[in-house]
């Protein structure tokens, strides 16, 4: 009961779910959108002659960045990879733009080199402005899908699959929950997993567990449709020095959330535990556009969709 309590209060008081709200001026300027085409998933998935490709991007914060500059180096390669994968994509390229200082442009520099070799992404371009401003740093990727795992496949019945890494330790001054010295080099194919379970069919959907959290991020997969989940907490893959509180709130290096149809849910929870990752059927997909956490017999709505949206973009009716 307390636990329950624990893991509703910070979802509620999450500032990182809060701050999602702000995408929504993006429909507000540019108008709604046919979503998988962008804006909307993870990427865009633009079909090219006959091939699809996914493109994304993300903007660090800039406090981050001043506080952390090889963090934020390793954490721009680190989120477009994700999101590319998220998508059913294999990442092929990241280009970058860094403004800072040159000694933060130079450590930001070294980090994303680390996390290109970690992942086996190379860094195939990219603008740097050597100034004494606030240091920024954006960086956006490249990569193809074969198969899409896409927010607007989601449909009441499917099952609801967590895989994550659940090997690391807990940053103290930031929501994050690396994995980089336990995976290594296994995280190159970890990434590329997504690509696999798309092609085969396990999974229909997807999105990387980021900086909303694991609820946050849930409520971004189904707000699409303003679908509804129940997850059982004691079935959720969590590290076990990690109060779930926390754990539910963070952003881990490795994981997704999937939907799946009921038949290839067994497969696509073995396609993660047969590489040493964790991950667990923890619920189902429903219409009510709650979601709801259950544990010890107990239920409790952590977000409601139909109440209030999370980046409130529009969705253009084709």
């Amino acid at each position: 009961m307390a636990e329950l309590d624990d893991v509703i209060a910070a979802v509620t008081n999450s500032p990182a779910i809060t701050a999602k709200r702000s995408i929504g001026l993006v429909s507000e300027v540019l108008g709604p959108s046919g979503w998988v085409e962008g804006p909307g998933d993870d990427g865009a998935a633009l079909d090219v002659h006959g091939s699809t490709v996914i493109a994304c991007g993300e903007a660090l914060w800039p406090p981050f960045v001043r506080a952390d500059p090889f963090g934020a180096g390793v954490a721009a390669v680190l989120t477009n990879v994700n999101d590319v994968a998220a998508m059913g994509g294999l990442p092929l390229g990241i280009v970058d733009t860094v403004v800072a200082d040159e000694p933060t442009a130079r450590t930001a520099l070294e980090g994303m080199r680390y996390a290109s070799q970690l992942y086996d992404v190379p860094i195939i371009g990219g603008h740097l402005t050597i100034c004494d401003a606030t240091p920024s740093i954006s960086a956006f990727a490249v990569g193809s899908a074969d198969a899409l795992l896409s927010t607007t496949h989601v449909r009441p019945g499917q099952d609801l699959v967590v895989a994550a890494c659940t090997e690391g330790s807990m940053r103290a001054d930031f929501p994050f929950f690396p994995s980089f010295d336990e995976r290594g080099q296994d995280l190159a194919d970890d990434i590329r997993l997504l690509a696999e379970i798309a092609g085969k069919d396990l999974a229909v959907a997807a999105k990387d567990i980021s900086m909303a959290g694991l609820v946050g991020s849930l409520a971004m997969l189904l707000e699409w449709g303003t679908f509804g989940a129940d997850i059982a907490l004691g079935d959720l893959p969590a590290p076990r020095d990690v109060p779930l509180a926390r754990w539910c709130t963070c952003f881990p290096c490795y994981g997704f959330l999937l939907t799946c149809e009921p038949g290839q849910t067994g497969s696509c929870v073995h396609a993660f535990t047969s590489r040493g990752l964790s991950a667990a059927r923890v619920g189902s997909i429903d219409a009510t556009g709650v979601i709801t956490l259950s544990a010890d017999g107990l239920a409790l709505p952590a977000f409601d969709l139909t109440a209030k949206q999370v980046t409130g973009l529009s969705r253009r009716e084709d």
